[in-house]
């Protein structure tokens, strides 16, 4: 239970495992152990935009400030954990937010949503989890997909920014999302996953549909890993796919699908990540998949792309890290022009605090598109995530 909850709402990021070291306000009520975790985080930003990335509204400035949260959303979640008739039950409830005014999930579905309006709230998991370690466990509801996890997770400004600031005041700034993996994003589910066998572990998953017109396809996806540890090199390695059909109104079906393979190892302070992907439609632009299509622009195009990153903690307990990555949308035989998104990103993560981090990045994304309509978004950011 602590391990999922953990990975949803990314403090495995900072020491993926489900120790109670890393657990939130725990509570025991009756049979039941209750969790409640989450974390609150803001940043100013800086954006100096170019080219296809500038806000082009008249009067609209090339190097916007706002300050806003950044690839996470500030969140709260209450989940519990309990041993009934020889099986551990849980569940997981968690409500997200933005800190600007103008929240890109806001309630009230308005242009502002002040102090007069409505929080911007987005409710990313509702689910149970039931099982035990001898036959796995069984999830039921909406959390993280499959495919991906391990590469956002793995992301180190899930502690930041990342790009996608550009003073657009959304709840997410996208961080390294499309420019290095595809979003894994949030889906109703049933998903097993098998019990660990020495460090390997893996979980097979039928989730919604996405890209559908009338609902006639579910999704698939599964991963494979295998975590290790030998005197103070430790690591894990993964493999992972998912296939869907989407649907427009103008070729009926798409195939839709993505192979994965991923790599992290960390010893005396040093931590260094390989991903790479490989699919067909499985990216509209922004590293999200495809949502309903209704018209011709959607087409048959091959993506990949993948991320390195190597992070160093100092002795006084400061992380630098950098990364680097891209991801491909292939032309078709009537366009010129691949189309990529690459991103540089360097960044400081100082914890004052075993639950407190200060935030330091900066991030260099150059975007090309199909028609060589080009441009860059150069952000800096300063900030603090606190998790608890």
């Amino acid at each position: 239970m602590n391990k999922n909850i953990k990975l949803a709402v990314a403090g495995a990021v900072l020491a993926l495992s489900a120790s109670a070291a890393n657990a939130g306000i725990i509570i025991p009520a009756g049979d039941w152990t209750v969790d409640i975790n989450g974390n609150v985080n803001s940043f100013f930003t800086r954006t100096k935009q170019s080219g296809n990335q500038r806000n082009t509204t008249a009067g609209s400035e090339d190097a916007p400030v706002t300050i806003q949260t950044g690839l996470l959303p500030s969140s709260f979640g209450i989940g519990a954990k309990t041993r009934q008739n020889d099986l551990d039950v849980a569940f997981q409830f968690s409500f997200w937010t933005g800190s600007s005014a103008n929240g890109g999930d806001n309630l009230n579905n308005v242009a502002t949503n002040g102090g007069l309006g409505y929080s911007s709230l987005n409710i990313r998991q509702s689910y149970l989890t039931f099982g035990d370690k001898s036959w796995g466990s069984v999830l039921v509801g909406r959390n993280l997909g499959v495919f991906g996890s391990d590469a956002i997770l793995s992301d180190m400004t899930l502690l930041g920014v990342g790009s996608g600031a550009s003073g657009a005041n959304n709840s997410s700034t996208l961080g390294r999302i499309g420019s290095g993996y595809i979003y894994s994003d949030w889906k109703a589910q049933i998903a097993y996953t098998t019990p660990n066998f020495n460090g390997f572990e893996a979980t097979a998953a039928v989730t919604e549909g996405t890209g559908q017109l009338d609902n006639s396809n579910l999704g698939y996806e599964g991963k494979a890993s295998y975590s290790f540890a030998a005197n103070d090199v430790t690591g894990k390695i993964w493999v992972g796919g998912k296939s869907l059909k989407i649907q427009n109104t103008v070729t009926a079906e798409l195939d839709a699908q993505a192979a994965e393979i991923g790599g992290k190892v960390g010893a005396s302070g040093f931590d260094l990540v390989g991903y790479y992907y490989d699919g067909k439609n499985v990216d509209q632009g922004i590293g999200v998949a495809h949502a309903t299509s209704t018209s011709a622009t959607v087409y048959d195009r091959d993506n990949s792309g993948g991320y390195v990153q190597a992070t160093y903690v100092m002795p006084f307990k400061t992380k630098l890290g950098v990364s680097y990555g891209l991801s491909k949308i292939d032309k078709r035989a009537s366009e010129a022009y691949d189309a990529e998104r690459k991103a540089t990103i360097v960044g400081a993560y100082h914890p004052l605090t075993k639950h407190l981090n200060l935030v330091a990045e900066y991030n260099h994304l150059d975007v090309e598109t199909h028609t060589n309509n080009n441009g860059k978004a150069k952000t800096m950011s300063l900030g603090a995530i606190l998790f608890f």
